[in-house]
């Protein structure tokens, strides 16, 4: 994790239900886009942290929400960091071609919320938040980039866990 003068910082999660197991040959674009997409978030400004799993390059192998769900956890210094990266790099190419890869969403498969800087979100807490938010809407606890708040309107919501080796 980077060095950041914040105190608080941006964590997101995002889910995506596979058409297709990864090894099926219609995933083979995505799969040959995980590693230059995660690489440039690795080096894009205000990024602090990305879920990986340990022995792996990225988390598609973890599925906590389900054996066809892979899930995306990051924690980023700024929204303004997390937009730039999401919209305005090369992950723009994988979120046009998303519809070949996954299933459409009926509810919410991405959230935001801030945690303290320094803190590793777990894959629980990361579910929890996305789950509160499906439930209950936007809140300061958790939202979108339609409906943010500021790390001030959630600091009531801010945890101070200690860090978790990633």
């Amino acid at each position: 994790m980077t060095a950041s003068v914040h105190a608080a910082h941006l964590a997101q999660l995002n889910v995506a239900t596979l058409r297709h197991p990864l090894e099926d040959p219609r995933m083979t674009p995505f799969v040959e886009m995980l590693d230059p997409v995660n690489a440039a978030a690795d080096g894009a400004p205000g990024f602090v942290w990305r879920l990986v799993e340990e022995g792996a390059s990225d988390a598609t192998a973890l599925r906590p929400a389900g054996e066809d769900v892979i899930v995306n956890l990051t924690v980023w210094e700024t929204p303004e960091a997390l937009w730039d990266f999401t919209y305005r790099s090369g992950h723009l190419d994988v979120m046009r071609r998303r519809r070949e890869w996954f299933e459409r969403h009926v509810e919410a498969h991405l959230v935001l919320w801030w945690v303290p800087a320094g803190h590793v979100p777990t894959v629980g807490e990361a579910l929890e938040r996305l789950a509160d938010l499906r439930a209950n809407g936007p809140s300061p606890r958790a939202f979108t980039f339609a409906s943010s708040y500021t790390a001030v309107e959630a600091a009531q919501h801010l945890q101070a866990v200690p860090q978790e080796q990633p």
